[in-house]
């Protein structure tokens, strides 16, 4: 996942447990003092109790099988009653995915719909520092 996608998170969940691999680049969370990282799928309950999340966001493919276990304790709890469930995915599967949302998944995430952000972020950038830089040599040749 990238920083993007944490950044949108960040404005509507005061508070967000990621449950990823260690692989995951940490710099991408350091300032973050909202989001926890979670590497043991064994310390996600704990966790959850500790830091009370607004936000779970499952990495579907590092927690695997166990994720179905995991939604149905969620699901069972009133303790987890308002917490939203976000799951990260490769690739859209249309029988999982409904499945997963029966479950209690609230929102997928693709890898796919992160790339196409990143680019347009990309793109905004881009052309918001063409129209930056024009501006610039505006007002210089105006001040001149």
């Amino acid at each position: 996942m990238t920083l993007i996608y944490l950044s949108m998170i960040r404005t509507r969940f005061k508070k967000v447990i990621l449950v990823a691999p260690e692989i995951f680049q940490e710099q991408l969370i350091a300032g973050y003092t909202n989001v926890k990282h979670e590497t043991c799928i064994t310390h996600i309950f704990p966790s959850i109790f500790e830091f009370n999340p607004d936000l779970v966001i499952f990495d579907y493919d590092f927690v695997g099988k166990d994720l179905e276990k995991i939604l149905r304790r969620i699901q069972t709890n009133k303790f987890y009653d308002k917490i939203k469930i976000f799951c990260y995915k490769n690739d859209r599967s249309r029988k999982t995915d409904s499945f997963l949302n029966v479950l209690g998944v609230d929102q997928f995430i693709y890898k796919e719909d992160l790339v196409k952000v990143q680019k347009g972020k990309t793109m905004l950038n881009t052309v918001n520092s063409i129209i930056d830089t024009s501006i610039i040599k505006l007002v210089a040749s105006v001040s001149n």
